[in-house]
This record gives C-alpha cells, structure tokens and sequence, in this order.
C-alpha cells in the first residue's frame, strides 16, 4: 500500500505496523503530530495498544520504563527540551536493558528560544546508553521504526531514532507500508526474559555494590558491539523482505574519492546533489552517510575514508568548547590508524537552529576543503552572519 505521509505520521504508521502494545508521551512541538497520529489510530481501532496521558516527559518515560518491565513493547516521542527533561530516565532505560523506541524530532535546544531544527537534543544523550539511528527520508523514517524495534529487543537496549524537525517531521512524501502480516514475520512479539510477574517475584534495580557495578557496563557495552552486527543483519534481512535497505553507513561514490563529505540526516540528500555536481565536472568526490551512530560504526567508518585524502564533516551541532560531534567521532575512529589511512579532516558546522544547508552551502564547504592543504581551523563555521 502506498500512501502520502508526513515523517511525523509514519513515525506513528511504524510503530502501529511493529505491534507496539503501550504508547505513554506528552506532546511537544514539532513531534505532537506524531502523537496526534497514534492517538487517531487507536480511536480509529486500527491501532491495538494502551495509551497513557501523562503531566510532562520525564513522566512518559516512566511510563515506558514500568511498562517494558512487564514485558511490553512499549513508545514514546519527544523533542528538544522534552528530551532534556527526560534524561534521568534515559540512563534508566539504558543500564535497565528495556528496549523501549523513542522518536526524537530533532529541535535546537533553548535558549534562544525556537522550534527549528539541529542535532544538539539528541547527542546531548549520546552517553546513556541508548542505541541511535539517523534518518534521511519519510520512508527511511517508517523503516527504521521497525528496524529499531527489531534491534533493540535482540539485544535489550533501547533505541532512538530522529529525525529533523520540518525537513522530515512535517513534509510528506509517498510511501510504501509494509503488510502487517510480512512486519509481524520480520519482527515477532517480544518476549522478555527479565521481566516483572506476579506469579515469578523479582526484584530489580536494588542498590549495588563496589564489586559488581562495573560489571553492569562491561555488559551493557558488550551489548552495544553486539548491536553493531545486529543491525547490519537486520538491515539486511529487511531489504530482503521488503526490497529497501540503508545499511549502517552509506557510501555514496566513494570508492576512487579524493575528498568525501561526512553527513547525516537530511543534510545527506543535499550532499548527494553536491556530489553529483562535482562527479559531472570530473572531480572525484564522495559522500559517507552516517545513519547509525550509537553503536558507533566504527570499523566501516574506518573502511570508507582510508583510502581518501580529505574528509569534510557537515555538523549541524556543536559540543561548546569543542566542536562538532559527528567530527570529534571521526577523528576518535581514525587516531589508532596507520598515518596512511588518516584523512585531514576538514570540521564544519552548518545549519544550527534550522538554517538552511543548501547545494550551494555544500559547495562552499567542498570548495574551502579542496583549497587548503591542511585544517587551518579547529572549526569553520558556514553562512556564519556578522
């Protein structure tokens, strides 16, 4: 079946389609329609699940927490300062091992106060130990909520996955939505073997000792390596069932590139265009879409840019008092190779609050890295107004 949708409503679509059987959230613009969706679905008796209003975001993630713990596929969406007001509980999330999804829009974080887009809400959360997917596309949206699904409850940790505000939450596109009955095959119920049972006591998240928590995190890292491969199988799998696939990274025209452009989310689209245009002059550019960032990519990340001279990263964030955060990953990725496989790397940021990153933003960037020989700055800041 093919449909007209906004990312927003098939955020709502997806999770409908992965059987999710408990939805707590609390509406924040611009991911209310999201929220506006799945409560219409469920009037509509299309849609079989609970849901629970709740007073703010700190409480739909308690919501989720006690519902996962029973054992229920559980979702909830947010954005910006939402996500913000979440964050004790994400760390709950995350070392509880419940496999809640969670839809971020990405919005820029107050203040100034706006409800434009930029990644700085989502990777302000990138160490509570939830997995992370980037979207491009409204169907790459729809596709990667049962993907996640999938994922996360093959290996007991939540995930994320965003998308930009406006770009994606609010522009629709048609697309294919998978049959329920091909959805239910690929991802089947969820059956938790930790979970709270009247008729099995148990008690869960006591107080712990100096000599076991250590433990939690080896585990709870050794969880994320193994994520890694999951979802590259599950990305398979998927294109094999319903014939769309992403992979973890995107190489787009990078295997003879002498300067590739590091992207994410829909800045990507903008990119491949970039591209296009200087593969038609006959210079030899490439672009790496970065889609799964938690768990990060690390040795495909490595396998895409040994082999160029320049790399160019696009941030729409920034770390104050560091830089961009996809451009502090890269160099992390790259420190422990042979020199010879160690690109300079060109850090940018773009974007911030919304702003527009147009074809010839791109080309500015591939322009300012094609002319030095080096980085000659720590940042370089792009349609920056005086």
């Amino acid at each position: 079946m093919k449909k007209v949708l906004t990312g927003n409503q098939v955020v709502a679509w997806g999770v409908m389609l992965s059987r999710a059987q408990v939805v707590s959230a609390y509406p924040i613009t611009p991911q209310t329609t999201i929220i506006e969706e799945i409560a219409d679905l469920i009037n509509k008796g299309m849609f079989q699940a609970r849901f629970i209003k709740v007073e703010s975001e700190h409480s739909a993630m308690a919501g989720c927490i006690g519902a996962q713990s029973t054992g229920a596929r559980s979702f909830t969406a947010t954005s910006a300062q939402g996500l913000a007001l979440m964050h004790e509980l994400l760390h709950w999330a995350g070392l509880g091992r419940l496999p809640i999804v969670l839809a971020n829009v990405n919005r820029a974080m107050a203040p100034g106060w706006t409800i434009w887009t930029d990644q700085n809400d989502s990777l302000s959360q990138r160490d509570t130990g939830w997995i992370q997917y980037y979207c491009e596309t409204v169907q790459e949206v729809l596709d990667t909520v049962i993907q996640a699904y999938r994922v996360a409850e093959q290996v007991d940790l939540p995930a994320m996955l965003v998308l930009d505000a406006f770009f994606l939450s609010h522009t629709a596109e048609a697309v294919e939505i998978p049959e329920q009955k091909i959805t239910d095959d690929y991802l089947p119920p969820f059956e938790a073997e930790w979970k709270l049972d009247v008729d099995n006591p148990r008690a869960f998240s006591g107080m712990t000792g100096v000599d076991i928590y250590q433990e939690f995190r080896y585990k709870q890292q050794i969880a994320f390596d193994e994520a890694l491969k999951v979802a590259e199988e599950a990305d398979r799998e998927y294109g094999e069932k319903f014939g769309r696939s992403y992979g973890i990274v995107e190489n787009y025209r990078c295997d003879d590139a002498e300067l590739i452009i590091v992207a994410s989310g829909t800045v990507s689209s903008t990119a491949r265009e970039a591209i296009d245009y200087y593969r038609a002059k006959g210079e030899k550019a490439g672009m790496l879409k970065i889609r799964l960032f938690r768990p990060f990519p690390l040795e495909a990340v490595r396998a895409s840019l040994a082999h160029c001279r320049k790399i160019a990263v696009i941030d729409r964030n920034i770390s104050p008092g560091h830089g961009g955060i996809f451009a502090q990953e890269i160099k992390s990725a790259l420190y422990n190779q042979p020199v010879s496989k160690r690109p300079m790397l060109f850090p940018f940021i773009a974007g911030l609050g919304g702003r527009d990153i147009r074809p010839e933003t791109v080309n500015q960037i591939i322009e300012i890295a094609k002319s030095e020989d080096y980085p000659r700055k720590d940042i370089y800041w792009i349609d920056l107004k005086e």
